[in-house]
C-alpha cells in the first residue's frame, strides 16, 4: 500500500495547505498538553506551544511565509482584543484610591525593567535591541508585549531574533517571579498564617459590601417623614426593602413616597459605612427573620439583563416602583454586590435582586429579557467592528513615526468599547468560555507561528555562550525590580503579603506565578491585587515594548 501521501502530509518542509493545518493542529495540541503539566506546582500554561512550535522549526517544518504572517497576525489580533474587552471594565476603575499605590508600584517595577534593558543595551554593546526586547518581554512573561514589539519591526530577521530572546528568558521569569515572592517573605519573616489572619480580622470588619438590616423606626423627628425626604436628610444612598406598619402584620413594598412612622420596620440595604448615621437619624436595628413573615405572594428574586437595549441605562430609568411595583436592593457584577442606587448604570449580564409580587417579578423580568440563551450568544458586530476600527487606530502615526500598530490599536479601541460602548449602542458582554477561547485560540495561533518561524536557527542562536547571557540578563530583568519594588511595598507601604504576591503576578501579567500564589496561601488576595494592577500593566507592557523599538529603530 502507497503511504507516500503521509510522508507528504506530515513531513517536513511541505508548505501546502493541508500539511500547513496538520502542523499548527500538532503543535498546537501538543503545546497545550505540555503546558498542563506542572513542576512544583507551577505550570507554563500555553506558552509551551512556543517552544513545540521551535523544535519543529527546528526540524524542518516550515510554512508558506504569506500565510505564516496572516495566521501570526490575526492571532495576535484576536489574542489582543480579547485582552482589551477583558481588562476594559477595571482600566479605568484601577486608577481610583483603593488601587493607586498598586498600580504605582506596578508602572515603578516596568520604568526599572526598561531602564535595565537599556543598561545592558550600552554596558555590552554587542547584543541587538531587538534580542533584549524579547528578552525583557519573556523575563516579564508578557506575550502581547513581544508581539506588538515584532509587529513594529515586521522583518523575519528581528522577529525571530526577539522570540528567541523570548523563549531563552521565559522559564526563569517565571521562575524568578516566584524566587521573589520567596525573598521578600524571608527578608521581613513574614508568616502566611498571621498575614491571613489580618486580612480576616479587616475583612471581618470590612465597610464595603452591602448590608441587610433591620431597623425599628424610634425617633419621633422624622414620623411621618417619606423615604425620599429621609433620603435627603441622611444623604446617603439605602433601599428599604420591605416594610411592616405599626399595628399591621402586612409586608409593605415602599416607593419613595412612603412615609414611615414610630414602631414601623424597615428592611434596609446599605452600606456598613452608613449604618451609624441611619440608626441615629431612624433608630435601632433589631433582629427578625423576613423570610417567614413575608407572604407567599411578596418574593424576592435575581433578574439577568440579557436584552441589549437596556445596556448602559441607569437602574432609575426603568420605573420600577411605579410601572412594576418592586424594589430593587443589589445588583449583582461579575460575583459582586453592589447597592441599587438610581443612578447605577446596568450592564449586560448583571443581576438585579428585585423584591415583589410574583406576578410583577415576572413582567420585569421579561422586559429584562431574563435568558442566559442570550448571554450565550457572541457579539459578533462589536467584535468585528472593534477589530476595524482598531487596525484604523492602529495604522495612525500618533506622533515621533509611532504607530499602536496591530497590538496596540486593538487593545486601546477594546478598552474603550468595553467601558463606553453603550453610548454607542454596542454590547461588549461576553460570556467568560467564549472570551477565554477567543483569548486563548488567538495566542495559540500566535505562538505556533512565532515558535515555527524562528526554529530553524534557535539551537545556534541560543545554545552556546550568548544563549547564556540571555539567559542571565532576563533572570535579572525579573528578578531585581521585584525585589526592590517589593521592598518598597512591603518596608514603606506596610503592604500585607498576600497582595505583594498578587502585585507580582499582576505587574507580570503572569498566570502561572498568580495560581502559585493562590494555591500557597489558599486565599483569593493576591488575586485581588493581580486585577487590582493587571489592566493598566497590560497596556503599559505593549506600550514600553513597542516604544523601545521604534525610538532606537524607528
Amino acid at each position: 500500500m502507497d503511504f507516500s501521501w503521509l510522508t507528504t502530509l506530515i513531513g517536513p518542509g511541505n508548505t501546502e495547505l493541508g500539511s500547513t493545518i496538520v502542523l499548527y493542529s500538532f503543535v498546537i495540541a501538543l503545546g497545550v498538553f505540555l503546558g498542563k503539566i506542572k513542576v512544583a506546582g507551577v505550570s507554563l500554561g500555553v506558552t509551551f506551544v512556543l517552544f513545540v512550535g521551535i523544535v519543529m522549526g527546528h526540524f524542518g517544518y516550515i510554512v508558506n511565509p504569506e500565510v505564516l504572517k496572516f495566521v501570526r497576525e490575526f492571532g495576535l489580533i484576536l489574542f489582543i482584543f480579547s485582552i482589551g474587552l477583558q481588562v476594559g471594565p477595571g482600566f479605568f476603575s484601577s486608577f481610583k484610591k483603593g488601587g493607586m499605590r498598586l498600580n504605582g508600584l506596578a508602572v515603578l517595577a516596568i520604568l526599572l525593567n526598561v531602564a535595565i534593558v537599556l543598561s545592558i543595551y550600552y554596558i555590552d554593546g554587542n547584543t541587538q535591541i531587538e534580542a533584549l526586547v524579547g528578552i525583557m518581554s519573556g523575563a516579564v512573561t508578557n506575550t502581547p508585549g513581544l508581539a506588538a514589539a515584532q509587529q513594529t519591526v515586521n522583518t523575519p530577521e528581528a522577529i525571530n531574533i526577539m522570540a528567541m530572546g523570548y523563549a531563552a528568558a521565559y522559564p526563569l521569569g517565571v521562575i524568578g517571579i516566584i524566587g521573589a515572592m520567596f525573598l521578600i517573605k524571608a527578608i521581613y519573616k513574614i508568616k502566611v498564617d498571621k498575614e491571613i489572619k489580618t486580612l480576616e480580622e479587616e475583612a471581618a470588619g470590612s465597610q464595603q459590601a452591602p448590608a441587610l438590616l433591620t431597623f425599628e423606626v424610634a425617633n419621633s423627628l422624622v414620623d411621618g417623614k417619606t423615604i425620599r425626604e429621609i433620603l435627603d436628610i441622611i444623604k446617603t444612598d439605602f433601599v428599604i426593602s420591605r416594610m411592616i406598619h405599626r399595628g399591621d402584620d402586612r409586608i409593605v413594598i415602599p416607593v419613595s413616597a412612603t412615609q414611615i412612622h414610630v414602631g414601623d420596620r424597615l428592611y434596609v440595604v446599605m452600606s456598613h459605612n452608613d449604618v451609624a448615621s441611619f440608626e441615629a437619624l431612624v433608630g435601632p436595628h433589631i433582629d427578625m427573620d423576613w423570610e417567614s413573615s413575608t407572604p407567599r405572594d411578596v418574593v424576592s428574586r435575581r433578574i439577568l439583563v440579557t436584552k441589549s437595549e437596556f445596556n448602559g441605562v441607569t437602574l432609575g430609568s426603568l420605573r420600577l416602583h411605579t410601572a412594576y411595583k418592586l424594589n430593587a436592593t443589589r445588583v449583582n457584577r461579575a460575583g459582586v454586590d453592589l447597592l441599587a442606587a438610581p443612578d447605577l448604570r446596568l450592564q449586560m449580564g448583571d443581576r438585579i435582586t428585585v423584591v415583589g409580587d410574583i406576578n410583577d417579578i415576572n413582567r420585569f423580568a421579561d422586559k429584562l429579557g431574563n435568558s442566559m440563551k442570550r448571554l450565550n450568544e457572541p457579539n459578533m458586530i462589536t467584535m468585528f467592528i472593534g477589530i476595524l476600527f482598531g487596525i484604523i487606530l492602529g495604522s495612525i502615526n500618533v506622533g515621533f513615526g509611532m504607530k499602536l500598530g496591530l497590538a496596540g490599536g486593538p487593545l486601546v479601541v477594546a478598552i474603550l468599547l468595553s467601558r463606553f460602548g453603550y453610548k454607542l449602542k454596542l454590547v461588549t458582554y461576553t460570556s467568560n468560555a467564549s472570551s477565554l477561547l477567543l483569548r486563548e485560540l488567538g495566542i495559540c495561533l500566535f505562538l505556533a507561528s512565532v515558535g515555527i518561524s524562528s526554529g530553524a536557527g534557535f539551537a545556534e542562536t541560543v545554545f552556546n555562550s550568548t544563549g547564556m547571557w540571555w539567559v542571565i540578563w532576563g533572570f535579572i530583568i525579573t528578578f531585581v525590580p521585584l525585589v526592590i519594588v517589593g521592598c518598597i511595598a512591603r518596608g514603606v507601604y506596610k503592604i500585607n503579603f498576600l497582595s505583594i504576591m498578587g502585585l507580582f503576578s499582576g505587574g507580570y501579567t503572569d498566570p502561572p506565578a498568580l495560581a502559585y500564589a493562590n494555591g500557597s496561601t489558599g486565599s483569593d488576595v493576591p488575586a485581588v491585587a493581580y486585577s487590582t494592577v493587571y489592566p493598566l500593566t497590560m497596556f503599559l507592557r505593549v506600550v514600553a515594548a513597542q516604544g523601545i523599538i521604534l525610538a532606537f529603530i524607528g
